[in-house]
C-alpha cells in the first residue's frame, strides 16, 4: 500500500523551518566591513554625489540660458 503524505500544513511547516534554517546559515556567512572602510567609502560617495550634482546644475543652467535665448529670438 502507498505511503500516506503528510497534510499541507505539516509540509508547509517543514518547508518554513528549512527556509529559516537556511537563512540563518546564510546570515552567518556575511562578512561585515570595518567601520574605517565604511566611513572611507561614504566619503567617496558623498564627493561623487557633489561632483555629479554640480555637473547637472551646470547643464541645467546652460540649457536654461539657451532656452531663454531661443525664446527671445522667437518672441
Amino acid at each position: 500500500m502507498a505511503e500516506k503524505k503528510p497534510n499541507a500544513l505539516v509540509r508547509f511547516a517543514k518547508k518554513m523551518t528549512k527556509f529559516f534554517r537556511d537563512c540563518k546559515g546564510e546570515v552567518k556567512k556575511i562578512v561585515w566591513p570595518a567601520p574605517k572602510s565604511v566611513f572611507k567609502n561614504m566619503g567617496v560617495v558623498l564627493v561623487t554625489m557633489l561632483i555629479v550634482g554640480l555637473f547637472v546644475f551646470g547643464l541645467d543652467t546652460l540649457f536654461m540660458k539657451l532656452l531663454s535665448l531661443v525664446m527671445a529670438v522667437a518672441g
